[in-house]
């Protein structure tokens, strides 16, 4: 793979100045930005992770396919609001992005390989510019079309969506737009990023052709015969449930902690692999540490050095992919704020929301350093801070942008005793609301 630079289409790292001041683009309806007090229906969608790694090449070591997945939960604004599903059609399109199967990058990135071989890696034959599905194995999703009804959201998985605009233009950052529908009628619209870059950059130690020295080195050291038997994929020996393997694998040890452990004294940076010194998946602004971090994404903070998550696979405590970093152990005091055995992705709160309705996709929670990730609240509440304006979704509320419940409830001159008709205890601690709620039965 070249080292060369990549011909990025535009400034990736964004000042916090214009992340917060611009609102991007209008509701995909040709207009600017429609506030929620004008809308009968608000749409939430979110990438489920936060950014999505893909191999660049596909003829030799491969890590992981094209695969991104996009959820979305409508709201019909109301005194109460409802969750709605029924009668609704969700439709998503990539923007600007319509293909993948022959696209290249400058970076090395051939990801037409991969519908080359894909029946080879993963014993499926697809259609070009259709994905893998490891939930629903029978529909293979593309660059567009309509979204599955799961429960009380819908869902698209496995996009094969590559950081390659149809245009040629590299970006990390891709956009999905939601489109929701009653009876054919367009009700309400969302844009959410769709992350995916294939900056692993396994040729700072490995050199330029970094595929063909990993599986030579790994034949060297443990006297396998990867070199003959390309393409490999890595999952295919060391278990990964990211790709629903079962259990570590035929050679006992789970890729994450193979991995790991064997870069964790060789002087890799998390974001070698973990893409990447230019994409810096983590771009939550209030997770990115100080500037001394910003190289390692803070990666550490929540998930530990490469030699502890290593050794937390090793020794059975945790299983890559399943158990992760939990928002209690750095937010304390809040004891709702447990997910439990659930994922922060996978977990409820208010009103029966997803967290990340709120707080956005993990690696991207609200505020975000790309403007991208921070469209909804800009055109919800006018602030791209976590979703906290009570007008979004209540309809009896004022609606006034995020700060309405501090200035109408708390402090000198406030409303001190509001909050108990709707809640029985509320912390005296704002910076800790909504989660220090006690919500009452009514």
């Amino acid at each position: 793979m070249s080292s060369k630079a990549r011909p990025c289409g535009r400034l990736l790292v964004l000042t916090l100045a214009a992340v917060l001041g611009c609102g991007g683009g209008g509701d995909g309806e040709g207009g600017g930005a429609i506030p929620a007090t004008q809308k009968d229906y608000v749409v939430f969608a979110w990438n489920d992770l936060g950014m999505h790694c893909l191999n660049p090449t596909y003829d030799t070591a491969v890590l992981l396919p094209p695969y991104n997945t996009v959820w979305a939960q409508v709201v019909r604004r109301g005194d109460p609001p409802q969750i709605v599903t029924s009668g609704l059609t969700a439709d998503y399109r990539i923007l600007d992005n319509t293909y993948s199967d022959g696209k290249t990058d400058s970076y090395g990135g051939d990801f037409g390989q991969f519908w080359d071989n894909v029946q080879a890696l993963f014993g499926v034959t697809l259609a070009p510019n259709t994905g893998l599905n490891l939930e629903d194995p029978e529909v293979h999703n593309g660059l567009s079309g309509q979204m599955l009804l799961k429960g009380d959201h819908f869902q698209v998985n496995g996009i094969p969506v590559t950081p390659v605009k149809d245009s040629g233009t590299w970006n990390p950052y891709q956009v999905a737009e939601i489109t929701i529908k009653s009876g054919g009628t367009i009700v309400g619209q969302a844009r959410a990023t769709v992350p995916t870059s294939d900056e692993i950059n396994c040729q700072r130690c490995h050199g330029d052709n970094a595929f063909q020295d990993i599986l030579q080195t790994h034949d060297e050291d443990m006297g396998t015969t990867l070199v003959a038997s390309i393409p490999v994929l890595c999952a295919e020996c060391h278990g990964s449930p990211a790709l629903n393997t079962v259990g570590a694998g035929s050679s006992g040890m789970y890729l994450s902690q193979a991995i790991h452990g064997f870069h964790s004294d060789r002087g890799a940076a998390c974001l070698d692999c973990h893409p990447g010194a230019t994409t810096k998946c983590n771009r939550s602004l209030a997770h990115m540490g100080d500037a001394g971090q910003l190289y390692d994404g803070n990666c550490k903070t929540c998930h530990g050095t490469m030699q502890q998550v290593a050794l937390s696979i090793g020794n059975g405590s945790r299983t890559p992919w399943v158990d992760e970093p939990k928002c209690v152990t750095c937010h304390t005091g809040v004891p709702d704020l447990d997910t439990g055995d659930l994922l922060y992705r996978n977990d409820q709160g208010h009103g029966n929301l997803y967290c990340a309705v709120c707080h956005h996709s993990p690696h991207a929670m609200y505020p975000s350093r790309e403007a991208s990730d921070n469209w909804q609240p800009l055109h919800y509440q006018d602030s791209s801070k976590t979703i906290g304006s009570c007008g979004v979704c209540h309809e009896n509320s004022r609606g006034e942008g995020s700060e309405e419940f501090d200035e109408e409830h708390a402090g000198p001159g406030g409303r001190p005793t509001a909050c108990r008709v709707c809640h029985t205890q509320v912390s005296a601690n704002t910076t800790a609301w909504p989660h220090a709620f006690r919500w009452r039965a009514r």
